[in-house]
């Protein structure tokens, strides 16, 4: 047993506080008055200084963290009220001696101590989070070798508390089963929760706060020790949110993390393991309270005031059950196969929306790389997938979106450096004449923009684009996406042409072409660069502009240039952008020339509420960046040669340049189902659909090509 928690407590008189404060430490006090204490003994002297009489069995070397600690914290977070020590009178230490006992004497902080923590606000519980994030940033640094420590409050040594459960009456049978879910939950994953030196006993006993319930100030840091990040959190739960009822406890829990994850975000298995650490947290304050008791250490009332709210925390947990105390703290926890979820997206879509892939529809889990996981746990290596363009969750990308995410988000009316940059980087990419950058949100936006600004400079209405086109859903672009009008016939605005082979005719009242250079709709081509260039020519001898719809073609996947049009030669008038830019974060834009943009000045305001924004251009850069450090060019050649000769290799019908390629085989949706039953996931595409699209993340590799391959042999 902890030697403190059975010593006894200081038998001092507040007369006694008085003549330790003026012969130790100079303090003249007319009167002191007894602050209460589990195991020590504090006074206030004249509300001018705290008076700590440590318990006898405590080691010097710990009070001499303590001190240390104080001083740490207030010199890395100095507006983070920590009461500092004072020396004693001609000592360079920060505590003196009375007796067997050590005494130290504090500044006094300003604030009310001992809160009535179900009165407060919900601002005041977001800001205790964000003051006890920052208590454990400032104490990030600071190491002492007794911080490596057995204590009883520290939720890691809760197992411990099973010796004192002989002494707990009412609730024995709960706090037990606490301990051992404990035991079960925790234990095994402990190990990889950060740690560190941490207070462990934040509570409405051990912090000061003014009116309205704000921290002012922290105190007593008797209880410190090298442990896990979320312990302080436990026992701050455990402190304010107790006593609330049903969906109220969570509900407040909830708000304490918002002001936590404002200053460090939880990982997920720190989340997982909270609720049940703050259930080991009330655990302990009742199975220490209750043997205190039994041992003759304290009274009764004092001792256990907390009990029945603990008690009441503990059993609205086990009402839910440890799975749902998790979730409700918002951990994700592990996706398990949700038979009603196919059925339940019928009812909310409604019947237009896309059907779903696959004979046997895949329920996600999560994804990294080329690779994507099941709810089953099943990995299937993604070759369809061209949004997440440098790799599902990559983590620069991830990194870049959180970062911001923290810091602002909001429009470009405000000055802020990322779009203005993203912009320039953009604009370096490509040729001179296209100077001006356009943010909107998604590649639909951007072709609907291009295509406005085309009809407003040009005076026109006619639109023309591939035979199976498809460049996005707005009412304007939709004419042009005849991919998705099934027998429909084409607006009379609208023109097509056959990419692979049919003649190139513009109208008169031509506005705008527009052309997916890698044609995916169509069926996947690498086009001859002279025939791109005479529709080029043909369309502004027509006097229309040409619109490059980059979406699916552009951020490398040609491997030979970052945007496809390169390949071809020519200077589009509009480069449209779509999600993958932003690795499928919602950002896109459209390159575009100054002077047909000046032609809209006075005519038209250009602007996108949340195009550019600072997360989604945090998001673009991020992939402009891994596109250059991780040689994704390259990569997409190297890659590209592998997968285009093995797929030559088959004797069916094969199209396609870098990571885009068209295999024209019978039964390609059976192909695509078997395919995706031996763990490879690939589209199919063309008027007929008899085409498999194979267009992989930026991350698929060569090494990736076998297990392509070995699923596509064994299906066609």
């Amino acid at each position: 047993m902890d030697p403190v928690l059975t010593g006894a407590t200081p038998r001092l008189t507040t007369a006694d506080a008085v003549e330790i404060g003026v012969t130790l430490f100079g303090v003249r006090a007319s009167a002191a008055r007894d602050l209460g204490s589990e195991r020590d003994r504090t006074f206030m002297l004249d509300d001018v200084a705290i008076l700590k009489v440590s318990n006898a069995a405590e080691s010097m070397d710990v009070l001499d963290m303590e001190a240390a600690a104080a001083l740490h914290v207030a010199a890395v977070d100095p507006g983070l009220g920590v009461a500092l020590p004072r020396h004693p009178i001609g000592s360079s230490e920060f505590r003196g001696q009375w007796g067997e006992h050590a005494v130290r004497l504090y500044d006094v902080l300003p604030g009310n101590s001992r809160i009535e923590a179900t009165e407060l606000s919900d601002a005041a519980l977001r800001a205790w989070g964000e003051t006890i994030a920052r208590l454990g940033v400032a104490l990030r640094g600071f190491t002492h070798p007794s911080a490596v420590r057995v204590m009883a409050w520290d939720v890691q040594h809760a197992l411990d508390a099973r010796a004192m459960l002989s002494s707990v009456g009412e609730g024995r049978d709960v706090v037990e089963r606490v301990l051992d879910a404990f035991e079960a939950r925790v234990t095994p994953i402990w190990p990889r929760l950060r740690a560190q030196v941490a207070h462990t006993d934040l509570t409405v006993d051990n912090t000061l706060t003014d009116d309205d319930g704000f921290i002012t100030g922290v105190i007593d840091f008797g209880d410190m020790a090298y442990t896990a990040l979320i312990t302080d959190l436990a026992s701050v739960l455990d402190s304010v949110c107790g006593g609330r009822s049903g969906d109220e406890l969570f509900r407040a829990a909830r708000l304490v993390l918002d002001g936590y994850q404002r200053r460090v975000l939880l990982e997920e298995a720190e989340l997982e393991a909270l609720g049940v650490c703050w259930a080991a947290r009330s655990a302990v304050t009742v199975a220490i309270s209750s043997w205190r008791v039994a041992q003759g250490l304290e009274e009764r009332a004092w001792a256990e005031r907390y009990n029945a709210v603990s008690l009441q925390t503990l059993a609205t947990m086990e009402t839910i059950g440890w799975d749902a105390v998790a979730r409700a703290l918002g951990a994700e926890g592990a996706r398990r196969p949700d038979p009603s979820l196919a059925a339940r997206r019928a009812s909310a879509f409604g019947p237009a929306v896309d059907p779903l892939f696959y004979a046997q529809p895949i329920e996600v889990a999560s994804a990294e790389g080329v690779w994507i996981t099941d709810t089953s746990g099943r990995r299937l290596l993604d070759a369809y997938n061209n949004v997440p363009c440098v790799g599902h969750a990559h983590p620069r990308v991830v990194a870049a979106i959180a970062r911001q995410s923290a810091r602002i988000n909001t429009h470009t009316r405000y000055l802020h450096p990322s779009a203005i940059e993203l912009a320039e980087r953009l604009i370096a990419t490509c040729p001179p004449e296209l100077d001006t950058v356009l943010f909107v949100n998604s590649g639909t936006e951007a072709n609907d923009l291009a295509w406005r600004m085309a009809t407003m400079v040009t005076g026109r209405r006619g639109g023309m684009c591939t035979a199976f086109a498809y460049h996005g859903i707005s009412e304007a672009i939709a004419a042009l996406s005849p991919e998705g009008r099934f027998d429909e016939p084409a607006p009379e605005h609208v023109s097509t042409w056959d990419p692979f082979g049919a003649a190139f005719e513009a109208g008169p009242s031509l506005a705008a072409a527009i052309l997916d250079g890698l044609v995916m709709s169509d069926g996947i081509a690498d086009l001859d660069p002279a025939r791109v260039r005479e529709w080029v020519r043909r369309t502004r001898d027509a006097g229309g502009l040409w619109i490059a719809d980059e979406v699916q073609a552009g951020h490398g996947r040609t491997g030979e240039a970052l945007w496809c049009f390169e390949r071809f030669g020519v200077v589009p008038d509009f480069v449209t952008l779509g999600k993958p830019m932003g690795n499928g974060h919602p950002v896109a834009a459209v390159i575009t020339r100054g002077d047909i943009v000046a032609q809209l000045v006075g005519r038209t305001t250009l602007f996108s509420t949340f195009g550019g924004n600072p997360v989604s251009a945090a998001a673009a850069l991020a992939v402009l960046d891994v596109i250059e450090d991780e040689r994704v060019l390259e990569r997409v050649q190297r890659a590209g040669a592998a997968l285009g000769g093995a797929l030559r290799g088959l004797g069916h019908p094969v199209r396609g340049v870098g990571l885009a390629w068209g295999v024209d085989v019978p039964d390609a949706r059976g192909v695509r189902d078997r395919m995706r039953e031996l763990g490879v996931l690939v589209g199919t595409t063309g008027r007929s659909g008899n085409t498999l699209k194979i267009r992989p993340p930026l991350a698929f590799d060569e090494r990736h090509v076998p297990t392509l391959m070995s699923a596509l042999e064994s299906s066609v």
